[in-house]
C-alpha cells in the first residue's frame, strides 16, 4: 500500500474533520498503482479520497491525499483539460469570466493568470489595451505557443512553474485570474497569500470552482463529477469566501458562474450522474449556457 499524505485542513489548520463524502470503493484504500487508472475520464465506478467537513471553518476537503511526488507523475500524464468540450463553448464560458471581471472596472496594470491553457481570457485582456506585462503560469508546455499568440504581441512571460511567483513585481498587477486551479492545489492559503502581494490595492483577483453547495451537487451526490481525485479541496460561496478572507483580500464578492455546453455534452453528462450510459444516442448539439454547479468570486485587494 502506498503511503499517501495526511492533511490538516488547508484553509484553517484544524484537524477536527469529519468524513462526508466517500466512493464506494474509497481511494486511501487503493494502492497507488491501481490507483492511477481512476486519475482521469469518466468511469462507471467512481473512485476517490474521501472528503471530510473541517469542524473549524466548514471546508470540504480531503484529509488523505496524494503526495507531491504522486501528484507529479498523475499531471505529467494527463490528457488535456476539457477536451470533450467544443472550443466555442469553452470561449463562451471564459468570456463570461472576462465580462464579470470589466464590471468590475478594470484598472491599468500588469495582468496575472494562473493555469490559463491557451488563452481565452488572455486574448481579452490583450484587446483591452489596459495591461502593460502578461504574467503567465501555465504547467502545460504544448499550449504555450498558442498562449503567446493570444496575447497579441504584448510583453509577457510564460513560466510552468505553479508555485512561486516571485518573478512578479510586488504591487504591479491589476488583475489576476484562477480558473478551476484553487481546488486542485494542495496549499490554497499560501497560493492566495502569495498572489496578493503582486496586486496593486485595488487590484482583483477573480477565482472559479466547483460548488459543492448546488443543487447539480445535491442532486447527483457522490455521483457529481467534481468528488474525483483531481480536487483535494471542493468550496462553497462561505468558504471561498473565508479563504480570501483569510488570505488577506478586504472584500469578496461571489455568484454562481455560467457555462456553456453542447446539448448532447449535458445530458450525456446528466446521464452518467444519475448512473445511466446512453452509449452513442444521437442527441442534438444546440449550445446552452448554464448556472450550474460553479461559482465565481472577486476578491480585492
Amino acid at each position: 500500500m502506498a503511503a499517501y499524505l495526511q492533511r490538516d485542513c488547508p484553509l484553517c489548520g484544524s484537524n477536527g474533520a469529519e468524513a462526508e463524502v466517500s466512493s464506494d470503493r474509497r481511494g486511501e484504500d487503493f494502492p497507488f498503482g491501481e490507483l492511477q487508472p481512476y486519475w482521469s475520464g469518466l468511469f462507471r465506478e467512481k473512485v476517490f479520497f474521501t472528503y471530510a467537513r473541517c469542524g473549524g471553518c466548514g471546508l470540504l476537503y480531503c484529509p488523505t491525499y496524494f503526495t507531491p511526488g504522486q501528484l507529479t507523475q498523475l499531471y505529467a500524464d494527463m490528457a488535456p483539460n476539457m477536451d470533450l468540450v467544443p472550443s466555442a463553448s469553452l470561449s463562451a464560458t471564459q468570456s463570461g469570466y472576462w465580462h464579470a471581471l470589466k464590471r468590475t472596472g478594470v484598472a491599468a496594470g500588469d495582468y496575472l493568470e494562473i493555469g490559463p491553457d491557451i488563452g481565452y481570457i488572455v486574448g481579452h485582456a490583450a484587446a483591452s489595451g489596459r495591461f502593460g506585462h502578461f504574467w503567465l503560469f501555465e504547467p502545460n508546455g504544448s499550449v504555450h505557443n498558442a498562449l503567446a499568440r493570444a496575447t497579441g504581441g504584448r510583453p509577457h512571460i510564460i513560466s510552468t512553474e505553479m508555485n512561486d511567483f516571485s518573478a512578479v513585481p510586488v504591487g504591479s498587477v491589476s488583475v489576476a485570474v484562477m480558473i478551476h486551479v484553487l481546488d486542485h492545489l494542495l496549499d490554497p492559503m499560501a497560493t492566495l497569500r502569495a498572489i496578493r502581494i503582486t496586486l496593486k490595492p485595488g487590484g482583483v483577483l477573480l477565482i472559479v470552482t466547483h460548488n459543492e453547495k448546488s443543487l447539480l451537487c445535491r442532486a447527483t451526490a457522490m455521483r457529481w463529477p467534481p468528488f474525483c481525485l483531481q480536487h483535494p479541496e471542493i468550496y462553497n460561496p462561505d468558504t471561498i469566501s473565508l479563504m480570501a478572507r483569510t488570505a488577506g483580500f478586504s472584500m469578496v464578492k461571489v455568484e454562481r458562474s455560467t457555462n456553456h455546453f453542447p446539448l448532447d455534452f449535458m445530458v450525456h453528462q446528466a446521464a452518467y450522474g444519475l448512473g445511466l450510459k446512453l452509449g452513442k444516442l444521437p442527441l442534438p448539439k444546440l449550445p446552452l449556457g448554464l448556472k450550474l454547479g460553479n461559482i465565481q468570486a472577486i476578491a480585492t485587494r
